[in-house]
């Protein structure tokens, strides 16, 4: 009889820590959704470099360029190229109108490359991809702790 007790009162405590695990995972999920997110997105205020991202996404630039580290492997990783002080605005504005022997070009307007290339500094505000030549493993994935 005992054990018959104890097994009901460990399955009654368990559905309520569950329960209470649900619920209070429901709470944190409807906080965040509605009180983290306070800063204006940049991409909703500026029309070029929302048509700039249809503009990567239609081109497929993600299937050999990466951003944040997510993407192809064939071109470089684009999240900070903006604020590379070797390059710059023309040295992208080149590269997407004119292609080079791995890049095709693509045959834009004036138009549709600076808007990309709004897309790529918006981006380059948002974050940074740089990895400490140290972490990086030669199958190209990351070491997380160096």
């Amino acid at each position: 009889m005992y054990i018959f007790t104890t097994t009901l009162v460990s399955t009654g405590m368990l559905r309520l820590v569950w329960g209470i695990l649900f619920v209070s995972f429901c709470l944190y999920t409807g906080w965040v959704y509605l009180y983290c997110d306070e800063k204006k997105d940049v991409a909703q205020n500026d029309p070029a470099v929302t048509e700039g991202w249809h503009l990567w996404q239609q081109k497929n630039c993600q299937s050999c360029h990466q951003l944040y580290g997510l993407g192809g492997y064939m071109g470089p990783d684009l999240t900070n190229i903006s604020r590379d002080s070797s390059k710059g605005e023309q040295y992208m504005y080149t590269f997407i109108k004119y292609g080079s022997g791995r890049m095709p070009a693509f045959q834009m307007n004036d138009d549709e490359v600076y808007k990309i290339i709004s897309f790529l500094q918006w981006v380059d505000k948002s974050g940074k991809s740089q990895v400490p030549e140290e972490a990086v493993h030669w199958t190209g994935t990351y070491f997380i702790d160096k």
